[in-house]
């Protein structure tokens, strides 16, 4: 079985009214285990959309996405909640935290999600908690962590499900730069010592030491960075 993610040719159009937006355009991208992959460009490139519909939240117009082989346009509603649920873990621009469950709570609402708690997930919660530097808070609440603490549990929530694929959306937006180079640091130590697929949208390009490839969204198409830049400087000189 294929691992990781693949997206196929994938397009996302809107019609409204005899208009036709393209928020994506023919975009293909593989990401394999243990690979660490940013994606950056302007707001309103389509970096949303094609977040959403990596993660299983959007469908894609045309074109094929897979999750460790999974074919995202053959599955039912059911089954894209199961691997919303159970393949993926994200990491959004605010940690998104409870506010009424402590720092372990926050990782045990993942698995009661997907139905019971066994004692080897509270085994795992607290290791994953001592692997970020949070075992010491793990009965804190979020009113009581910093905001770098409060991206870490998000991180470690994250990785809660041993999902196969991990996708973070601008994770360092609310972080002043030593706390961002140590989330960023954090996520891809975890990508890689665990070897999970993974994707950062990302404005801070100072976070791009940290990822293997980097790809530039632009009006709706991906390209590899330095191709982009190169486009971009052809098209200026024109």
């Amino acid at each position: 079985m294929e691992q990781g993610l693949q997206l196929i040719d994938v397009s996302k159009t809107y019609n409204e009214g005899s208009n036709r937006t393209v928020a994506l355009d023919r975009v293909s991208l593989e990401v394999r285990p243990g690979e660490f992959v940013a994606v950056i460009g302007p707001s309103g490139s389509g970096k949303s959309t094609f977040l959403s519909i990596a993660g299983a939240l959007l469908q894609a117009s045309e074109g094929e996405v897979r999750i460790s082989g999974q074919k995202l346009s053959k599955a039912s509603e059911k089954e894209l909640s199961r691997i919303r649920l159970r393949e993926v873990g994200f990491m959004m621009q605010s940690s998104n935290l409870v506010p009424y469950l402590n720092v372990v709570e926050q990782l045990l609402i993942i698995k009661r999600m997907g139905g019971r708690v066994a004692k080897e997930d509270k085994v795992y919660a607290l290791q994953l908690l001592e692997e970020l530097g949070l075992g010491a808070k793990r009965k804190s609440y979020p009113e009581e962590l910093s905001g770098g603490e409060k991206q870490r549990v998000a991180i470690a929530r994250a990785f809660m499900n041993d999902p196969k694929l991990i996708l973070a959306d601008e994770p360092t937006a609310s972080l002043d730069t030593k706390r961002a180079h140590e989330v960023v640091g954090l996520i891809a130590k975890e990508v890689k010592s665990r070897n999970k697929a993974a994707i950062m949208v990302t404005h801070d390009e100072r976070m791009l030491a940290y990822v293997d490839k980097v790809y530039r969204m632009e009006d709706g198409k991906l390209y590899p960075a330095a191709a982009s830049a190169a486009s971009a400087a052809a098209a200026s000189s024109v």
